[in-house]
């Protein structure tokens, strides 16, 4: 069977478990005694009067259901989630939307990073069109970075640009995915190679849907906390130093925290660069490596933030190898990222080769005119810089130590 038709059949026997209720559940579910708390709000200042707000509270999905309804400007309301989050939250949001006397239609997709591709995609495309929805529609996405990205994508690119909410329940959707409008898809040759800005009208942040997260995932959402810490802001790297076993109990108090730091650093970045021709760059510390990393293992085998933290480890190496940090600045990222939990190496069975790092990364989104550009820390804490100006002899003894690690792992095993 051709891969595209086993594909396709896929897709549909997914939306057939949709249709009779037949969900993946994650291990964890809803607490009955919910936590609920006032929102946050975090401004993201955009040019010509679009900025748009983040709101960040516990049980918000129950106690500010009008707040987000009231950001849905038309008449029609498409819901995409997946199989995993809508069995959890699906009836909930649909409900706000239809109480607001909105028509409300949903859109359920597989889940994984290995479905964020255009054949995924057109099930958003084909709801949207069988249902009529015009450009007064709007987009809500009820999900975590992966599905973030996808609707955003879709809102950006359906009848050339509706509107879309973002509803985020995972770690590494609350604190960057969701803020700032960066859409789009995966290609078999690289990550988000097709997409468009997009910002949302609103970014909808219930702390308690955190519950539902499992741990694997919760972890990878933290390297994207730690990264704001690292480039930019060294007084919540030192509070990260002290906070992150409260993260990892999933302390309401301290997350909420987190989640509002890194809001308030992505905001200010986008505000500052909102279409990445500079400093926007910077969140993306450890992405060229991690990229490379989550492509050449296959998609899906690494969570993304998983792969940031490998990455942010490799570029912190490559930092200290051409003396523009201390080697204490590189132990720090070293605990920190193990006091996480998160990988800093490859294991034993990665595919990853040399050739195959360099290959991958030569065609990630910050090459231009053909010339890699690194996000890379250089001097105290909290600095970094976005150049093609770096030893290409110290990044490639970076991937080769790395690479050699994994040789080492894989004689052990045999």
């Amino acid at each position: 069977m051709h891969f595209p038709m086993l594909r396709l059949l896929l897709l549909q026997f997914t939306l057939l478990l949709h249709a009779s209720h037949a969900y993946l559940v994650p291990h964890r579910s809803p607490t009955s005694t919910a936590l609920r708390s006032e929102p946050e709000i975090v401004s993201v200042p955009l040019a010509e009067g679009r900025n748009y707000p983040i709101y960040i509270g516990a049980d918000l999905l129950n106690s500010d259901s009008e707040t987000l309804a009231s950001h849905a400007k038309g008449n029609d309301v498409l819901i995409v989630s997946n199989t995993k989050i809508a069995p959890l939250y699906l009836a909930r949001v649909e409900s706000i939307f239809k109480s607001a006397g909105k028509n409300t239609y949903t859109c359920i997709l597989p889940d994984g990073e290995e479905y964020k591709d255009l054949p995924t995609l057109n099930l958003i495309y084909d709801e949207a069109l069988k249902n009529g929805l015009d450009r007064k529609c709007t987009f809500v996405a009820l999900g975590g970075g992966v599905i973030g990205d996808m609707v955003g994508y879709a809102a950006a690119s359906y009848q050339r640009g509706v509107d879309f909410i973002q509803v985020p329940t995972s770690v590494m959707a609350m604190v960057d995915s969701s803020v700032g409008g960066k859409t789009g898809v995966n290609h078999a040759l690289g990550k988000n190679m097709i997409g468009a800005f997009h910002q949302p009208n609103c970014v909808f942040i219930d702390t308690n849907t955190l519950e539902t997260l499992p741990d694997r995932e919760l972890k990878s959402g933290i390297s994207e906390i730690i990264k704001y810490g690292l480039i930019r802001d060294a007084p919540f790297f030192e509070w990260q130093e002290k906070n992150i076993p409260e993260l990892l109990k999933r302390n309401p108090t301290i997350f909420a925290e987190a989640i509002k730091r890194s809001c308030e650093n992505k905001a200010e970045v986008v505000a500052a660069d909102e279409k990445e021709a500079g400093v926007r760059a910077t969140l993306n510390l450890g992405h060229t490596f991690g990229h490379a990393v989550e492509n050449g293992s296959g998609y899906g085998h690494w969570l993304h933030g998983e792969a940031v933290a490998i990455g942010t480890a490799m570029a912190t190496d490559m930092s200290a190898r051409m003396g523009w940090i201390d080697e204490s600045l590189t132990a720090r990222v070293q605990s920190i990222l193990k006091l996480a939990d998160l990988p800093t190496e490859l294991p034993g069975d990665s595919p990853m080769t040399t050739e195959k790092f360099l290959s991958l990364m030569s065609v990630d989104k910050k090459v231009a005119n053909g010339v890699l550009r690194l996000i890379l820390l250089k001097g105290e804490l909290g600095n970094c810089v976005f150049t093609s100006d770096f030893d290409d002899n110290a990044m490639k003894e970076t991937i080769d130590l790395y690479v050699s690690m994994i040789k080492e792992k894989a004689a052990k095993t045999n």
